[in-house]
C-alpha cells in the first residue's frame, strides 16, 4: 500500500522522504502550501470539470448515465470555479521547479476558463494536445455533436522558463521516426483497467487511461524525477510513475479515493533501469565549447586543422578561434567563410590528423561529454 501522509504531518515538516510516493490526504491547496518551495518536475493536473449538470441523463432506453455529479465536481457560479483554478494553479507554480512544466486536462466545461487563468497568471503554454477518444460515451439525446475528445495544455511556469525536459528524439522514434503530433488517439478507461467496487460500480468516475499519463511522462519526465498530482482521485497518475520510475506524490481528500489508489499502486512492479532509458539526441547534449578542447589539451594552439578532403585548413590559435589566410573566427564562421556558404557545423567539417587519419573534432568532443557524463 502506498503511505498517506495528512496536512498535519506535513506542516510539521516531514522529511522529502515523507511526502515522496505518497499520498496526501486533504485539500489540494492546503496540501500544496505545505510542500517545499521548486521540489516537483512535473504536475499532472485532472481538476474538477464543473459540468454544470442540469439533471438526470437517460439512454434511449431510458436506463439512467452515470454521470459525474459528485459533490467535488460542483461549484456555485463561473466565478468561484475561476478563484479555484486561480488559487491551484498558483500553488502548483510555487512547487514546480524552474525547469518544470504543468499538465492539466479538461473537456469544454472547463478548459477554456483554465487555459484563460494560465495565461493570466503569466504561465507560457508549450502545447494543446486533443486525446481523442476511440470509444467515447454517445450523445444521448442526439442534440449535439457526440463529444469525441478531451484537451490538454502543457505550459510552463513562466515564458523565462528553460530546459525543461522533452523527450523528442524517444517520441520520434517510437513514431516511425515521425514527429510526435498534438492529436493523441486512445481509448476511455474501461475493462479490466477500469476500478470497481465490491458492488462492481466505477471506483472513481473520470478515471483516466494509464496509456495516456504514460504518454505524458515519457514525453516530459526522465527516471527518478517527482511528478506531482494535485487531484489523485484513482491513482493513475502514481501507479504508471511508479512503473516508469519515477516517484509521485498525490493529493486525495476522499478516503475512498485513496484507499482504491494505495491498493491499485501497491500492486505495479516498476520496470527495470535498461529498460527506462530515454534516447538522447544531440540537441540534448550539453553545450561543449571549441575552447574546452583547448583548456583540456586535447587540441593544442597552432595544430592545423583540414576538411575531410585537405581542400582547406586552418590553423587553432590560443584564444579558441582559428584563421586561415586573412580570415579568422569561430570554427563554424571559417568552415563556412572557406566554403562560400552562409553557415557550416564546425564540429563536423574541420578534422586532425591523429597520426594515422583524419579525425572530426567532433570526436574529441564526445570525449569530453563522456567525461561530463560520467561526473554527473
Amino acid at each position: 500500500m502506498s503511505s498517506v501522509v495528512s496536512l498535519a504531518e506535513i506542516s510539521r515538516g516531514v522529511s522529502r522522504s515523507g511526502w515522496l510516493d505518497s499520498i496526501i490526504k486533504g485539500d489540494c491547496v492546503a496540501a500544496l502550501e505545505a510542500l517545499p518551495d521548486n521540489s516537483v518536475d512535473v504536475v499532472f493536473a485532472d481538476p474538477p470539470y464543473n459540468l454544470q449538470l442540469g439533471g438526470s441523463l437517460h439512454r434511449p432506453d431510458q436506463s439512467l448515465v452515470d454521470a459525474v455529479d459528485d459533490e467535488w465536481d460542483q461549484f456555485v457560479s463561473f466565478e468561484a470555479y475561476d478563484a479555484f483554478t486561480r488559487a491551484w494553479l498558483l500553488a502548483c507554480r510555487r512547487v514546480l521547479k524552474p525547469t518544470g512544466t504543468l499538465w492539466v486536462i479538461g473537456s469544454y466545461h472547463n478548459i477554456f476558463r483554465v487555459g484563460a487563468t494560465l495565461q493570466d497568471l503569466n504561465f507560457w503554454i508549450l502545447n494543446d494536445i486533443i486525446w481523442r477518444k476511440t470509444n467515447p460515451m454517445p450523445n444521448f439525446k442526439g442534440r449535439r455533436f457526440q463529444n469525441a475528445h478531451e484537451t490538454l495544455i502543457w505550459a510552463s511556469p513562466s515564458a523565462k522558463g528553460k530546459g525543461y525536459t522533452f523527450n523528442y528524439d524517444a517520441l520520434k522514434a517510437s513514431n516511425d521516426d515521425v514527429q510526435m503530433r498534438s492529436d493523441w488517439l486512445f481509448p476511455i478507461c474501461s475493462g479490466g483497467e477500469r476500478l470497481k467496487g465490491d458492488d462492481g460500480k466505477k471506483a472513481h468516475p473520470t478515471q483516466k487511461p494509464e496509456a495516456l499519463l504514460a504518454r505524458i511522462l515519457m514525453a516530459s519526465t526522465k527516471p527518478g524525477d517527482i511528478v506531482l498530482d494535485p487531484f489523485f482521485g484513482s491513482g493513475t497518475t502514481g501507479a504508471v510513475a511508479k512503473r516508469l520510475g519515477r516517484h509521485f506524490v498525490g493529493i486525495e481528500r476522499e478516503q475512498a479515493y485513496i484507499d482504491a489508489a494505495s491498493e491499485r499502486i501497491a500492486a505495479v512492479e516498476p520496470l527495470g533501469k535498461a529498460t527506462l532509458s530515454v534516447m538522447t539526441g544531440k540537441k540534448a547534449e550539453p553545450r561543449v565549447a571549441f575552447n574546452t578542447l583547448i583548456e583540456s589539451g586535447m587540441i593544442k594552439p597552432g595544430t592545423v586543422l583540414t576538411d575531410a578532403r585537405r581542400r582547406h585548413s586552418a590553423i587553432v590559435r590560443a584564444d579558441g578561434t582559428v584563421a586561415s589566410g586573412g580570415d579568422a573566427g569561430s570554427i563554424h564562421r571559417l568552415g563556412a567563410k572557406v566554403q562560400g556558404l552562409d553557415a557550416c557545423n564546425g564540429w563536423t567539417f574541420w578534422h586532425y590528423d591523429d597520426g594515422t587519419s583524419l579525425r572530426p573534432i567532433d570526436d574529441l568532443r564526445a570525449v569530453i561529454r563522456s567525461d561530463m557524463a560520467k561526473i554527473n
